[in-house]
């Protein structure tokens, strides 16, 4: 069953044709991959995903229903969480309180709401608290509750980052090159949880640079030169594709 699917997205900026055409789909309980060179369009394909910039032309289907003229946190609600390329963190609150922001969407409490400490509100809180934790502990973090983000490690802070997309309970989570700046124990330890976020029902779709990770991780992978599509299959076939090879061997003359 096809949970998020693309057809034929494109994004101009100015002179800079950012994506082209680019149409794919993403299996529901799959981990699908989008590779490519620097400069090749994936971020901004992400950011067309998710809602922060509206395609050109072209739709965003998740579950079957237009999303691409929705802004960033209507997307959130029906399901679609995302992290960044750079940590995203409050430094000086604990992890905890940080995994807890990522339950937002789907708190009911405004800011009045907030100040009159409601009963139903002390008890959303508590709701929101239980849920992070939980998600801390899924992932193995849950020892790092109370430590300030700031003093946790990079993996850390990534696991931390992880946990905080989960708390909005998505069917789709989008890692936008969760292995920058990671070592390889720290890379190796990413892949298991991810992973363990697939077993959990929830699909992934992650850009990396990390080949080693993707094509230990992933069902499917998606290449992008220029933006434009050049390859969507299995990870042995475009490990062999003879376009995907030219390009990162710098020959493509594209």
């Amino acid at each position: 069953m096809t949970l998020l699917e693309a057809r034929s997205i494109s994004k101009r900026f100015g002179g800079l044709q950012a994506v082209k055409d680019v149409s794919f789909s993403v299996a529901q309980g799959s981990i699908k991959a989008v590779i490519g060179p620097n400069g090749a369009g994936k971020t901004t394909l992400f950011n067309l995903l998710s809602g922060f910039i509206a395609p050109d032309s072209g739709e965003v289907l998740l579950r079957g229903m237009p999303v691409q003229d929705l802004p960033s946190h209507a997307i959130a609600t029906r399901g679609l969480s995302r992290t960044f390329q750079h940590i995203r963190l409050f430094g000086g609150m604990s992890a905890l309180e940080n995994v807890m922001v990522g339950r937002h969407v789907r708190s009911r409490a405004g800011f009045m709401a907030g100040m009159l400490n409601l009963a139903w509100t002390r008890a959303e809180e508590r709701d929101i608290r239980d849920r992070a934790l939980d998600s801390m502990e899924f992932l193995g973090i849950g020892q790092l509750a109370h430590a300030n983000a700031s003093s946790l490690s990079y993996g850390q802070q990534r696991a931390v980052e992880l946990a905080r997309s989960l708390t909005s309970e998505p069917e789709i989570l989008l890692l936008d090159e969760p292995a920058a700046g990671l070592n390889m124990r720290e890379t190796a330890d990413l892949a298991v949880l991810i992973t363990k976020i697939r077993d959990r029902g929830i699909t992934v779709l992650i850009v990396e640079h990390d080949m080693s990770l993707v094509m230990n991780i992933s069902d499917e992978v998606v290449v992008l030169s220029y933006g434009e599509k050049i390859a969507d299959n299995k990870p042995l076939a475009v490990q062999k594709d003879p376009q995907v090879v030219r390009v990162y061997l710098g020959e493509d003359e594209c």
